[in-house]
């Protein structure tokens, strides 16, 4: 397997890794997958074989059933896996349960590390823009979960070039933490990302995670 730098930061991640949208199978995404906790056991087994070093996922994926299937199967491995999850997305019920805001933020990942059976997240990404909460609450949140440890670097998904750009600058200018990552789409059929993201990521030095 060969090992790459994820953007500027000193993590070093396998070139392929495992995403985990198809674990559980609960509500819409019984039509992308149901694997179940044996058959996802298997997955993560020959991808570790294989060298492979980080497995993706997110809370909202089958409402927290992937983060869980990930936890249980990793619980005796989990020194030598990195995990990365997502949080953006509505997780119930309420007006506060979904969004970047700190509330949603801070919730969000202790709820994650309780289903992954983990005392920290190694890539923490914001699952997509939040156009109503202020990205100096976003990225303040995310200094929170940084310092207690409960986070160890943060990663975006799903922006747009000058969402990313926005972003960033505010980082900078408030020395708020900075994203070493994004997550995009990118096939032969959908190549968009190379006109304006993955020039970005080059750019800002941003490793890319590509679904």
């Amino acid at each position: 397997m060969e090992y790459r730098q994820l953007g500027t930061s000193g993590l070093q991640i396998s070139a392929l890794t495992l995403g985990t949208m198809t674990f559980g199978g609960e509500g819409n995404f019984a039509k992308v997958g149901d694997t179940d906790l044996a058959g996802a056991k298997r997955q993560i087994d020959m991808c570790l074989d294989a060298g492979v070093n980080l497995i993706d996922t997110a809370d909202v994926y089958s409402t927290g059933g992937s983060e869980e299937i990930v936890g249980e199967a990793l619980e005796a491995k989990r020194d030598g896996v990195l995990i990365a999850t997502k949080v953006r997305m509505r997780m119930g019920d309420g007006p506060n349960m979904e969004g970047l805001s700190r509330h949603h933020l801070i919730s969000g990942c202790e709820a994650s590390l309780r289903r992954l059976r983990s005392d920290h997240i190694d890539l923490y990404q914001v699952h997509e823009w939040d156009g109503l909460t202020p990205l100096e609450e976003t990225l303040g949140a995310l200094q929170y979960l940084v310092d207690s440890g409960k986070v160890r670097y943060v990663g975006v998904s799903n922006y747009a070039a000058w969402q990313l750009m926005k972003t960033l600058g505010i980082a900078e200018r408030d020395h708020l933490p900075r994203f070493v990552s994004q997550q995009i789409y990118y096939s032969l059929q959908e190549r968009s990302a190379e006109y304006e993201l993955i020039p970005v990521a080059t750019d800002q030095g941003l490793g890319t995670l590509v679904w």
